[in-house]
């Protein structure tokens, strides 16, 4: 078959289409699918929608295969494998064809316009689908009294964003994907919380000392961040970078007491770090990760007014005055006060408990070797 011949079948072909004379195009395309024209495309998006008007599943559903084995990201031939999937009533096998559409639309230029209803279609109908499976596991699996379950099923049904540890310069590896850990696991708590009055009433005889939290390092690039030099959210540092602020600590001796007793890390020129964090009202510190995964942070909230909040991976916490939260800051998290009064925590950090000794003992080596190459990156939200 000449590519003229091919040419004029497939003008028979389509307008048997337009009248609606699925048999007269369907021999026409398989005429030219038969002969294989050289340099002719074939037409097997064309004869798919030949065999659906004729009603022919089983030959519809092999053409448009034929067409995504040559072309697997053809955005009309996924919209259509996605709506016979649809008929034929196999939800998850239609949303697989509509999200690879969707997806593939999405960075396509020029979708043609006769494409845009089916792209609508797509979406409602993954829309639908999801709430019909959601119906599905719900009646399977009502009120899962184990709490992993529950979240892995929220993630199953998009109700909870999945995050992971990201620290920006070190990840340690094998560590649980564990956002925040509980109270009951660390028997100093108690005794920590109990000081938090003593605490607190060193902190309101305080009237100076705080600085912006964010600092600008002249020898370093400007962090990206709107609180850069901004006291909105600030610091009065007990403990930075491994050595006792004392002009500060001399001010401080209850809340000082009560740090020597933690189980603070000690790396020279990092660790301990202790201090008060102050965020005022209106404050946001950003979605941002931390530093490390082999740590956790520690807030012991000594002012905590209504309207202060914050989120760890896809979990929020509120603070509670004198009750310690202890999170690992490698997640994305980002705090607000929505309130009316300042908001002030006691914070610094911990080795994660999944660390054992002899790992610590090495890390801070890696550490400290680290730092001793050049000045150590600070947090700075």
């Amino acid at each position: 078959m000449t590519r003229a011949e091919a040419e004029h079948l497939a003008r028979q072909g389509v307008e048997a289409l337009r009248r609606g004379d699925g048999g007269a195009a369907r021999a026409s395309f398989d005429r030219i699918i038969a002969s294989q024209p050289e340099g002719f495309p074939l037409p097997w998006l064309a004869l798919a929608q030949a065999c659906r008007m004729a009603g022919d599943t089983a030959a519809e559903t092999q053409a448009l295969q034929a067409q995504l084995r040559e072309q697997p990201r053809h955005v009309a031939a996924l919209l259509l494998m996605g709506d016979r999937k649809r008929l034929d009533g196999d939800d998850r096998a239609a949303s697989n064809f509509y999200t690879a559409a969707l997806n593939q639309a999405a960075v396509t230029r020029d979708v043609p316009q006769s494409l845009h209803p089916l792209l609508r279609q797509a979406e409602l109908f993954k829309r639908e689908a999801s709430e019909r499976f959601t119906a599905h596991v719900e009646t399977a699996i009502a009120s899962p009294q184990a709490p992993r379950v529950a979240q892995s099923i929220d993630l199953l049904l998009g109700r909870r964003e999945l995050h992971l540890q990201q620290p920006s310069m070190f990840y340690f590896e094998g560590l649980p994907q564990r956002a925040f850990y509980s109270r009951d696991e660390f028997a100093w708590i108690a005794e920590l919380e109990a000081d938090t009055p003593a605490i607190r009433a060193e902190l309101e005889a305080v009237t100076e000392g705080f600085a912006p939290y964010v600092e600008g390092d002249p020898d370093r690039p400007l962090p990206n961040n709107p609180l850069l030099d901004d006291p909105a959210w600030s610091a009065l540092h007990l403990w930075r970078g491994g050595e006792i602020v004392e002009a500060n600590a001399a001010r401080f001796p209850a809340t000082m007491a009560a740090l020597a007793k933690l189980p603070i890390p000690r790396i020279a020129g990092r660790s301990p770090m202790a201090l008060f964090s102050r965020l005022t009202p209106g404050a946001h510190i950003q979605p941002h990760h931390g530093l490390l995964n082999t740590r956790l942070i520690c807030h012991l909230p000594i002012i905590a007014p209504p309207g202060c909040g914050l989120r760890v991976g896809a979990d929020v916490h509120e603070w509670r005055e004198g009750e310690l939260v202890i999170f690992d800051d490698s997640f994305e998290h980002e705090a607000w006060n929505r309130g009316t009064e300042t908001r002030t925590v006691l914070l610094f950090e911990i080795w994660k408990p999944e660390i054992d000794e002899a790992e610590r003992i090495e890390l801070t080596r890696l550490f400290e070797a680290i730092d001793a190459y050049g000045a150590p990156m600070m947090d700075q939200g």
